[in-house]
């Protein structure tokens, strides 16, 4: 619409703006110009959420059990890790809820109006559609505006379209209702800065309404994504659950038909169902990842919410923006060429041009309103910034230049001239020195001659055109230099300047990509990561980008855009989005769609982003990652993961850390559940071979508490498997138990079981009274075996070093002492019912545990050597 149209729509008159009684009742139609709050849960509610998940109520259960059976000090162990777990959540939840404070902080406190026709300062909150809103430099957009009035008005839109450079703005229509943000030049939106320039606009939409609101609306109804290890260990703590209850029933059961005391049994059932379920994974996991990311702090990647270290592993797809991410938004001179030539050297932007003594590169500095000296203090323009550095790079000073060629008349920049004048006059002569940059359609048909290997030459404009298309088809914002010079007087008109001019160069700019960008996407391929550009800037530039770091292979491959993108129905997204790397000039909610879409198919999509047009998708991703340097603070609240460098390749070491924790967590899952299969086993088969019930609850009890303790949070501190960063990423879908990791419990736990009872059916068989004392031991020293041989699922403990994992070492030796405490001290006797041991009968003990650690090391060469347990499809 035309912006008399608008006008006439709203019912304002543009000279005086509103009256005071049409202000009142718009204010009681429309209400303030805020961002609404969500409905929040009240700190009671959120805190009790924490306890709904199924592992949690299945510890909750086991500590109810431990309590009958009369063993306080697991209870209290069990009641503490559930309730650490619950705090650490609440916080977590907590912290993520502030992305709408943030986003409320980001609106203008106040703005300039003109009401009943005086000009008055008030706060933003207090504007409604119809106001009549005065900006210039520097200001914040309080509320989507629509122009009427401009004057080189140019607005900083990087945080809500990702373009990386500010965007001029005029009062003429856009052509296209459905024109993507980025492309609708008479608007201006809420939360957008002025880069320079003054405008007049008629507010048009305010509060939720406004394309920031609808971001606000897009995070108030989105809802919290579950990591993977939450999925698996949910899935998990389920399968446990039934299985033990069936198992200490049958043992139950078992025993009062073989006669056995009907309490004995009780507490028996009751002690293995406590020793069954695995209390210590929840502070494994919490230990894992918070130990995950200290280190990852040292590595410039803060993270918010724990369970995102994990899910990094797990991750298949990075959606990453290109400006400030991929990018170092900051605009630099990439190419200057000669018009119908090939790419200037150094000496040829240097030499100072026949009629002048100034240079290529002086013309384009000259012809700047940049101002300050030194890369840090420039201020202006990020286009015009980087030619001031690009010349200064080719010897071309600023401040000297000017000094010698005073500016002494200009024909500004407008978006319909598209070019801009500065007229220059040496000090002590009458010639007039023109300098003109802007783009190539608009200069070169004002020029007659070139610069061409040093000579003036006739310009063949149609050639020139064709190259700065192919510039532009590059990637690159092109800008045509042109010079011309005449002996008028300095008052006279300049425009007469900009007619029969010398072309001089096309410049072409690029807010270039980040010097390590292209090793992490290297290394994100490897690791079989798809890496997905989504961008607000223009396709060519999207594409010269993704070409340049890799994450484009083919220059014919397709650049998805906005428009294209949104008639696509959810279910032809979804099939686009796997052949897809690039998008370009998209919204906010495109990014969500993009996001939906790849989740869908089963993947895992981490996004990656700075601006506000980011937070919804990273909200919803499987894990949101934010630049913490030039990020917004709605893009860090939204997020799980802040990358402190604003670094991409950070992300590659958080992968690699994730995949670590992943795999430290199954190297538990795998030990505790062998080991107590183990114990399940020997009470479980025991009455089956004719022998007695091997052991006592307080027995199972102490297995519990000392084996799965120390040594199990130990295993949080293993390293990484020298090939982490060379496997594809896990299956979204794939179970915990893959892999065989199942099958492994299995049959150690048996081989266990049939040490034990091996030992105890050989000590009665030679009428040894210790025969409960070796079973326990047996068992004991059996897991402590097998915890050193899982430290890996492929490498021999020889190879990795005994001593390469000092935290576990010393707890297998803490736990070694603690049990011969149990033997040998005599106040431990009378607690375990236990026995000192011969030196004979203790050796025996350690030799059968040792075929523990001999029988998975056979496993694990099996697995390297013969592809034991590897999927076929992966193997392929």
């Amino acid at each position: 619409m035309t912006p008399a149209a608008v006008a006439n729509l709203l019912g304002v008159d543009p000279a005086r703006g509103l009256t005071t009684d049409e202000l009142a009742r718009r204010r009681q139609e429309y209400g303030s110009n805020n961002l609404r709050a969500a409905t929040r849960r009240g700190p009671l509610r959120m805190l009790l959420a924490q306890f709904a998940d199924v592992m949690v109520l299945v510890l909750i259960g086991a500590a109810i059990i431990a309590a009958v059976v009369g063993d306080p000090e697991d209870t209290v162990a069990i009641v503490a890790i559930v309730i650490l777990n619950a705090l650490l959540g609440f916080v977590q939840e907590y912290r993520a809820e502030q992305a709408l404070a943030a986003l409320g902080a980001m609106a203008a406190p106040s703005a300039r109006v003109r009401r009943a026709g005086e000009e008055r300062t008030v706060p933003s909150h207090d504007l409604v559609p119809g106001d009549l809103v005065l900006l210039e430099a520097g200001n914040v957009v309080p509320a989507d505006v629509r122009l009427i009035d401009s004057a080189r008005l140019s607005v900083e839109e990087a945080a809500l379209t990702g373009e990386s450079v500010p965007v001029e703005k005029d009062t003429a229509p856009t052509s296209a209702a459905d024109a993507p943000l980025g492309d609708r030049h008479g608007m201006l939106y809420k939360g957008t800065s002025v880069a320079a320039g003054r405008g007049t606009g008629l507010v048009v939409a305010t509060g939720m309404r406004t394309e920031l609101g609808r971001i606000a609306a897009m995070l108030q109804d989105d809802t919290a994504v579950r990591s993977p290890l939450q999925l698996r260990l949910a899935a998990f703590g389920r399968r446990l659950a039934l299985l033990v209850i069936g198992l200490c029933a049958a043992i139950f059961v078992t025993g009062l038909l073989r006669g056995e005391p009907l309490g004995l049994m009780f507490m028996t059932a009751l002690s293995l169902a406590v020793a069954a379920i695995p209390e210590a994974l929840p502070a494994v996991i919490t230990v894992s990842l918070a130990l995950g990311a200290r280190r990852m702090v040292r590595q410039q990647a803060l993270i918010r919410r724990l369970p995102a270290v994990e899910t990094l592993g797990s991750v298949t797809y990075i959606c990453t923006d290109k400006t400030g991410t991929l990018t170092e938004n900051r605009m630099r001179v990439d190419v200057a060429q000669a018009p119908c030539g090939a790419a200037l050297d150094a000496s040829h932007v240097r030499t100072p041009l026949p009629h002048a003594a100034l240079s290529i590169a002086g013309v384009a500095t000259l012809c700047t309103d940049v101002q300050g000296a030194g890369d840090d203090a420039l201020v202006g323009d990020p286009t015009e910034t980087a030619l001031v550095r690009w010349a200064t790079a080719h010897d071309a000073h600023k401040p000297s230049l000017e000094q010698r060629w005073p500016r002494i008349a200009e024909v500004p920049f407008t978006s319909a001239r598209a070019r801009m004048t500065t007229v220059h006059a040496a000090a002590g002569h009458a010639q007039r020195l023109a300098c003109t940059k802007g783009a190539p359609e608009r200069v070169v048909p004002h020029c007659d001659r070139m610069l061409r290997d040093g000579a003036l030459v006739p310009i063949d404009r149609a050639a020139v055109l064709q190259q700065a298309e192919q510039m532009a088809a590059a990637g690159l914002r092109v800008l045509a230099v042109a010079t011309n010079s005449d002996h008028r007087a300095p008052g006279d008109p300049p425009d007469a300047l900009e007619e029969h001019q010398l072309l001089l160069a096309l410049v072409g700019l690029i807010d270039p990509p980040r010097q390590e960008a292209a090793a992490a996407v290297r290394t994100c391929h490897t690791a079989g990561i798809r890496v997905v550009m989504i961008t607000g800037d223009h396709p060519a530039t999207a594409r010269a980008i993704a070409l340049r770091l890799g994450i484009m292979t083919d220059a014919d491959a397709p650049v998805l855009t906005g428009r294209a993108l949104g008639e696509l129905t959810d279910e032809a997204l979804r099939e686009q989005v796997e052949h897809t790397r690039v998008y370009a000039r998209v919204a906010p909610e495109d990014k969500l769609r993009i996001v939906r879409a790849l989740q869908a198919r089963g993947e895992f999509a981490a996004m990656t982003g700075d601006g506000v047009n980011d937070a919804p998708a990273l909200n919803h991703a499987d894990i949101g990652i934010a630049m913490g340097r030039g990020g917004t603070d709605v893009a860090r609240e939204a997020s799980h993961m802040v990358l402190l460098d604003d670094n991409f390749a950070t992300i590659v070491q958080a992968v690699r850390e994730g995949r670590r924790i992943y795999d430290n967590i199954r190297r538990f899952v795998r030990f505790v559940l062998s080991t107590n299969a183990g114990e399940i086993w020997t009470l479980f088969l025991a009455p089956f071979v004719g022998l007695p019930l091997p052991l006592l609850p307080i027995h199972i009890l102490w297995m519990n508490l000392v084996t799965d303790g120390l040594p199990g949070l130990a295993l949080a501190a293993e390293r990484a498997e020298p090939d982490v960063m060379q496997r594809p990423p896990r299956p979204p879908r794939e179970g915990i138990f893959a892999h065989g990791l199942w099958q492994h419990a299995l049959w150690v736990g048996l081989l266990m079981a049939a040490l034990a009872l091996g030992t105890l059916a050989w000590a009665r068989h030679t009428g040894n009274a210790h025969w409960q004392t070796m079973t326990f031991t047996v068992l004991t020293l059996s897991q402590l075996t097998h915890i050193m041989a899982i430290r890996s699922e492929r490498q021999s403990l020889f190879r990795l070093g005994v001593t390469s994992n000092p935290a576990l070492l010393m707890a297998v030796v803490a736990t070694l002492l603690l049990q011969l405490a149990t033997i040998y001290v005599p106040a431990m006797n009378r607690l375990f019912h236990t026995v000192p041991l011969t030196a004979g009968e203790l050796a025996a003990c350690v030799v059968m545990a040792s075929l523990v650690f001999v029988a998975v090391e056979f496993e694990k060469f099996l697995v390297r050597c013969r592809g034991l347990y590897a999927d076929p499809a992966r193997r392929s």
